[in-house]
């Protein structure tokens, strides 16, 4: 542990030492998500007072906390991940029965959005434990907050959380036209082996502005918005940009898109290479709302401008 943390535990004790934390209940910590500055006064008192720490991962776990300093004895450790969740909970809902404090930190980021924690705190909440949110790090909010993604005042507001894309073809493709097909900013994450597949789907979107944040908050941090079809050339020009996790925020619809092209171009760019034009465009009416006699003349000048196949 560095001096620095060691001034910042003293200064949690101070800042929130005063406060009030329950017994017998759950406390879903968020943690940094590369720059361990980023934990908050509060996470770290927490983290002190806490009988039971579950953790999607205790060895990351472990060596989060002995960089602060701190550490646990072994039966204050238990291991909560997606493959263990509703039984790992059954022992949390024990424990907090004893009257302990319990601490849910999943690997980095805030618990219960991409990462394992939901169906914890849902027993949780069944079992009329108190849940107390512990706001910190999210990748999610991280990229949102410089992607500068502002919506047509006539258009849909908001945005939409997807995470990660589905990994077998059939289940991705549909996934992709559902974005496609989507107005609102949504925001995306991926592993750094699957960044070359996603940039080549992106590619279909065209014009529509695209915000890549790679490495959020650690040293090698980069963030760039583009135009979709550019995405692909950005990640090529450095090795380097291969390497680390990604959020992806694919910005609003243009309003008055004229000559770009319409959601219903979109997805069935994103359809034609993978189904029959029959099923591409009943998919495409669906999933847009727009009429499929002209999504079928779409489809086949589509097919005429990519040439034959081969």
């Amino acid at each position: 542990m560095s001096v620095s943390y060691l001034t910042a535990l003293v200064a949690a004790r101070e800042a929130a030492g005063a406060q009030d934390y329950p017994q017998g209940a759950l406390y879903v910590v968020a943690t940094p998500i590369g720059n361990l500055a980023d934990i908050t006064l509060r996470a770290l008192q927490v983290l002190q007072l806490a009988d039971l720490l579950a953790c999607e991962d205790t060895r990351h776990s472990q060596q989060l906390l002995r960089a602060y300093g701190l550490d646990k004895r072994a039966g204050q450790w238990l291991a909560l991940h997606q493959h263990n969740e509703a039984e790992a909970a059954q022992t949390v809902l024990q424990r907090l029965a004893l009257g302990e404090r319990v601490a849910y930190l999943s690997d980095a980021g805030t618990p219960a959005i991409s990462d394992p924690g939901a169906r914890l705190v849902a027993a949780a909440q069944a079992a009329g434990v108190r849940c107390i949110p512990l706001p910190g790090a999210s990748s999610l909010t991280a990229s949102l907050s410089v992607a500068g993604a502002v919506a047509p005042a006539d258009a849909p507001q908001g945005f939409v959380f997807h995470g990660f894309l589905p990994t077998r073809a059939g289940e991705r493709q549909s996934a992709w036209a559902q974005l496609a097909a989507e107005p609102r900013t949504t925001v995306l994450l991926e592993a750094p082996h699957r960044m070359g597949e996603l940039v080549h789907e992106l590619a279909a979107l065209g014009e529509r502005r695209v915000t890549l944040a790679r490495e959020l908050t650690k040293q090698f941090e980069e963030v760039a918005t583009l135009p979709a079809r550019d995405c692909a050339a950005w990640l090529q020009h450095s090795a380097q940009r291969s390497r680390g996790e990604f959020a992806i925020v694919l910005h609003p619809q243009a309003a008055g898109a004229g000559s770009q092209p319409s959601r219903g171009d979109e997805v069935l760019r994103l359809l034609l290479p993978e189904l029959a034009l029959k099923r591409a465009v009943q998919l495409a009416a669906t999933l847009t709302g727009e009429g499929r006699n002209a999504l079928y003349e779409r489809a086949l000048a589509l097919r005429r401008e990519s040439g034959p196949p081969g």
